[in-house]
């Protein structure tokens, strides 16, 4: 599994794409969850993906209120790694600002076609000013502006993630400034440089949780920028369960860091688990995207490649792949890349992409917010199931949207009745499987197959 910043460093052709598209990594998961992930469902009953659609979802990096990363990140990573010469571009001519109509086109168009995934909101961007205090450059009632259009537009379908606090220089947390001494070692995409404990970690993520939370924006998870975290992989998602749950009481955190290409699972990754066996386990998910960066880029001046992502009609391409696999298709880029500086060369080229997938794929997908494609498969992994004579008993850690499982031999059920506690909610029939919905039940020659809103706790379906 791959960093994503070295790998798009790696694949801003598409020779270099498809070179690792054949490319196949160890996955980095502890022992201890290694050991939870052995099947627990009976043999009559087969856990399906969410409404046996696969999910789709997008990853978007670099993204905040307002300024535009790729111009105030150039000159600082230039300063502290001089010798580089993908920093060397003229970011002078580049505008200072990705503005709020930007946004809302973007989100309009992508809640009027269902969209959803991570967009990224830095607290403190390249040093610029502080999200939940003043930005320079603009006046408070625009930065006020922009930060309720993020939560009207974007949080009811998009996981919001700090990605550090600057993304840029490493913030001394007990002054609040840049620490004084510029190079690779004080840029947060290299941070650590050495191994520090889980508490030291959990408190620079807790910080820049913090000021999200002051902008009443809700986290449930983390996105590292570039190589944040490589020295101290193992306890990364310790810190990031433990920064998260202190400053937001989340469940069930879950962080981005990962790419997965070529013939390795993208399939969510269960960390830092605890009492696996437990009618209350708790854990970390690692959520991998599938994809490269083929829009354009992160400083929004590469050549967006769409085609990678998927062709016209979705037959081919990385996203086509995953789907025909039937693993989570998560697409990545990063937000300069699809403004591309006023140009949204990036953006058009996503629009083509998320159509052709719609017309080939519409009943065989559906997209998903991050954090719930973490959610579904932290349920199918942990949740208990057992068939007992024409009733399904569910002994289940987490609830679960569209929770959907298979029924061998029942595709006679004309009833199909979910009970939790004292309360029975009847199930829906519908003709057939691209027809499921929350509380549904459809009938095949395979058995019968429900898709629930699944309660914590015990549960029953009597067929």
């Amino acid at each position: 599994m791959l960093n994503r910043r070295d790998f798009i460093a790696q694949s801003s052709t598409a020779g270099l794409a498809a070179s690792f598209a054949a490319a196949s990594t160890s996955s980095l998961v502890a022992q201890d969850a290694t050991k939870a992930q052995t099947p627990n469902v009976q043999s009559k009953v087969t856990v399906d993906l969410p409404r046996g659609r696969v999910p789709l979802a997008f990853i978007i990096d670099d993204s905040t209120c307002l300024v535009n990363m790729g111009k105030f990140c150039m000159p600082q990573f230039a300063t502290a790694m001089p010798d580089r010469d993908e920093y060397k571009k003229p970011w002078r001519d580049w505008p200072a600002e990705i503005p709020d109509s930007f946004v809302r086109e973007f989100g309009t168009w992508c809640a009027e076609h269902d969209v959803r995934g991570k967009y990224s909101i830095v607290p403190y961007p390249a040093c610029v000013g502080w999200l939940d205090r003043e930005l320079p450059g603009w006046s408070r009632k625009e930065l006020q502006d922009s930060l309720q259009l993020v939560r009207e537009l974007m949080v009811p379908r998009w996981d919001i993630h700090p990605e550090m606090i600057t993304h840029t220089r490493v913030i001394d947390l007990k002054t609040g400034r840049p620490h004084a001494e510029i190079s690779a070692a004080t840029m947060e995409n290299s941070f650590p440089q050495t191994d520090i404990s889980v508490d030291q970690l959990t408190e620079y993520l807790a910080y820049a949780l913090r000021i999200l939370k002051n902008c009443d924006l809700p986290c449930e998870g983390i996105t590292t920028p570039g190589g944040f975290g490589n020295k101290v992989k193992q306890k990364l998602p310790q810190a990031v369960f433990e920064a998260v749950r202190d400053v937001y009481g989340t469940e069930l955190p879950h962080y981005f860091k990962y790419v997965s290409m070529g013939e390795e699972s993208v399939l969510p990754k269960f960390e830092n688990v605890q009492n696996a066996t437990s009618d209350k386990p708790t854990l970390t998910v690692n959520v991998p995207a599938g994809t490269g960066d083929w829009f354009g880029g992160w400083d929004g001046v590469v050549e967006s490649q769409g085609h990678l992502y998927s062709n016209d009609d979705a037959t081919a391409g990385r996203m086509v792949e995953l789907i025909e696999r039937r693993e989570p298709a998560v697409m990545l880029c990063h937000w300069p890349g699809l403004y591309c500086n006023g140009l949204m060369t990036g953006y058009k080229q996503f629009q083509k992409v998320v159509l052709a997938l719609e017309q080939r794929f519409k009943n065989e997908t559906q997209w998903m917010k991050i954090s719930d494609i973490g959610r579904y498969w932290t349920a199918k992994e942990f949740t208990k199931l057992e068939m007992v004579g024409s009733e399904v008993r569910l002994n289940a850690p987490y609830a679960c949207t569209n929770f959907t499982f298979q029924i061998s031999g029942t595709n006679r059920a004309d009833k199909v009745i979910l009970q939790h506690g004292e309360t029975k909610t009847a199930l829906q029939e519908v003709a057939s499987r691209s027809a499921l919905v929350t509380n549904s039940f459809v009938r095949a020659a395979a058995g019968t197959t429900v898709c629930i809103d699944m309660p914590t706790g015990r549960s029953q379906i009597q067929l």
